[in-house]
């Protein structure tokens, strides 16, 4: 059912007059049919007829205001209506409706059915043979995780084409992360058995694994083998300080918790996720809503646009009751195929993480609303330039600075949702190779760097920043191979052919066709600044290296040579110009200045 679509000025009344007292949807165009705003009723007359026999606040007046058609669609249920409407808000996208952005799926961690399993990173519809574990908030908690695991369990992270085209054990197993089963290192029981523990802590039964390694290190005690005995009690160790910081104390069960804070037309939702016990993090929303819209219809209808259609746990607890709870648990209970419950009223651990997601929410809306909102949006071009699943947490920028080849440094800057993270800034001294070999250079960087990382000091980016080329780019591959480094966007960043700012060609891992963005895009000046702060950091570090062997005298080096020594030598030949000419005999003139002594002074000069 419609309104007339040939009257400019949308005539109410006549409307109302025949509009239906049943269930459904409706959704308000302006003249030039794009839909204004998507609404569900119990009651489409009565609903319908609020927008014009009621005050309104100034929002709500001015979209009245543009309302030239209402089209309905008649339900059987309330339940339908509100699957409906969050069908077509999804579709449309209204510019008035409170609008959920993040509507991706969730990041899950993967183990396959082989002989030997692997643990990975998985995104999307699930093919493949194997166990899922998750949903996890993003990848970076989903890759905090496969860290834990990589350390307390030796599972296989590489992807297949790595695994089956090794002849030698890679770093993994070197540093104790992985048993080598690609090359026979570890038998196909052995193996068996740090899956299963692997597979039992991810199901949130870690007393069980540190029971299980408890009775193993005591048998190996006693059969004399302590070498095992000690890997099975830093397992424990790890187990239990892990269960410290991961585990809700009283929880074992699966439940999400989301928090809302609104401001300024903008709200706010922290939703923390806990399975099977274990707290998996929290992600943040930012909805766009009217001044005059509270917690309980924001959460309403955040809770019908993130869930619908997804997996959820038995239990949401909320910071403010929905005004329509128990059409929500009905829409909820039948979509998840299992009853779902929505509390407000927790107590003991519940409303302890209740209490911390409204501290968050809040902490969010005021950071938002104070100043980032600008690198917020540049995150967000830089997301669907890259047509990446999420807005990235966390990205690093490598480059390199020297002069002829010579004290060559590396630079690693990082930027996160707030901007630059100078704390975690690095910088890397290149020693051993051939002087000017920048692509040697950016390879013993990134392998010092992620070397550290996959033994558990810092974490990984959600996309690695190269400046330069394909060159560039291929010794980036090569070393995130190396380390079987998964799940790390990889980028180079090429100058263009005139090698103008704002012409630069962007080249992802694996993708032959360069991606040039406008001169004006946001996310290009994103990128920009990124790689100029990598730019800036590595010539600052280059010329604090160069001018420290400037200003420390050649002299310092010599072993003999002592302060009293140096000033006779400078001043007998005038400076250190007139020093570096001077021949054996010369040298030897000066009081304190053996044969000996004078030799290995000519020849420090002459060496080089």
């Amino acid at each position: 059912m419609q309104a007339d679509p040939e009257n400019r000025t949308f005539d109410h009344k006549s409307f109302l007059e025949t509009l239906t007292q049943r269930p459904g949807v409706y959704r308000m165009l302006d003249a030039a049919g794009e839909v204004l705003y998507v609404g569900k009723a119990k009651d489409l007359k009565r609903r319908v007829s609020s927008y014009f026999t009621r005050s309104l606040n100034r929002r709500i007046q001015l979209m009245v205001s543009k309302i030239s058609n209402i089209e309905i669609t008649v339900t059987h249920t309330e339940a339908e209506a509100l699957i409906l409407e969050n069908t077509l808000i999804k579709s449309l996208k209204p510019r008035y409706n409170i609008l959920l952005r993040d509507d991706k799926s969730y990041p899950y961690i993967y183990l396959s059915a082989d002989p030997f399993p692997r643990l990975a990173f998985h995104r999307g519809a699930k093919k493949g043979k194997g166990r899922y574990f998750g949903p996890y908030p993003n990848a970076g908690s989903m890759r905090e995780t496969m860290q834990l695991l990589q350390k307390l369990f030796p599972v296989r992270q590489c992807d297949e084409t790595f695994y089956r085209n090794r002849s030698r054990p890679c770093l993994q197993y070197q540093i104790k992360r992985c048993t080598a089963p690609c090359v026979g290192m570890v038998s196909e029981e052995e193996y068996a058995i740090d899956v299963r523990d692997a597979v039992l802590f991810l199901e949130g039964k870690a007393s069980e694994v540190i029971d299980k390694l408890v009775k193993r290190m005591e048998q190996a005690s006693d059969q004399l083998e302590f070498e095992q005995a000690a890997r099975f009690r830093d397992q424990v160790i790890r187990l239990r300080k892990i269960q410290k910081k991961q585990y809700v104390s009283g929880e074992r069960g699966d439940l999400d918790i989301a928090a809302c804070a609104v401001g300024a037309g903008i709200a706010s939702v922290q939703l923390f996720f806990i399975r099977a016990g274990r707290n998996l993090g929290n992600k943040l929303f930012f909805l766009r809503c009217r001044d005059d819209q509270g917690e309980k219809e924001i959460l309403s209808a955040f809770l019908g646009q993130y869930y619908i259609g997804k997996q959820m746990p038995a239990d949401i607890i909320v910071s403010s009751k929905p005004d329509d709870l128990e059409l929500l648990q009905e829409v909820l209970s039948k979509d998840s195929g299992h009853r779902v419950r929505i509390y407000t009223n927790v107590r003991a651990e519940r409303a302890r993480w209740l209490k911390m997601a409204k501290h968050n929410a809040k902490l969010s809306l005021d950071a938002r609303l104070a100043s980032r909102a600008g690198f917020e949006s540049r995150l967000e071009a830089l997301q669907q330039a890259l047509k990446l699943d999420e807005m990235p947490q966390r990205m690093e920028c490598f480059d390199i600075s020297h002069t002829s080849g010579e004290k060559t440094v590396a630079s690693c800057v990082v930027f996160d949702q707030q901007g630059a993270a100078k704390q975690d800034y690095r910088r890397f001294n290149i020693k051993g190779i051939t002087p000017g070999d920048d692509y040697a250079a950016m390879e013993q960087a990134l392998m010092r760097r992620y070397q550290k990382i996959q033994s558990g000091e810092g974490k990984l980016p959600d996309i690695l920043f190269i400046d330069g080329g394909k060159g560039q780019l291929a010794a980036a591959e090569r070393v995130l191979s190396e380390l079987a480094v998964t799940g790390v966007t990889l980028v180079g960043v090429a100058k263009g052919r005139s090698r103008k700012a704002g012409l630069e060609q962007l080249f992802l891992s694996h993708q032959q066709a360069a991606i040039i963005l406008p001169e004006d895009s946001p996310a290009m000046h994103l990128v920009q600044q990124i790689r100029d702060e990598a730019h800036r950091f590595a010539i600052t570090g280059h010329r604090q290296r160069r001018e420290k062997r400037g200003k420390s005298s050649v002299l310092e080096e010599i072993d003999g040579v002592g302060p009293k020594r140096r000033q006779r030598l400078l001043k007998q030949f005038g400076g250190l110009q007139e020093l570096a000419s001077a021949g054996v005999e010369d040298l030897q003139r000066v009081e304190g200045i053996s044969r000996k002594l004078a030799e290995k002074i000519y020849h420090r000069f002459h060496s080089e």
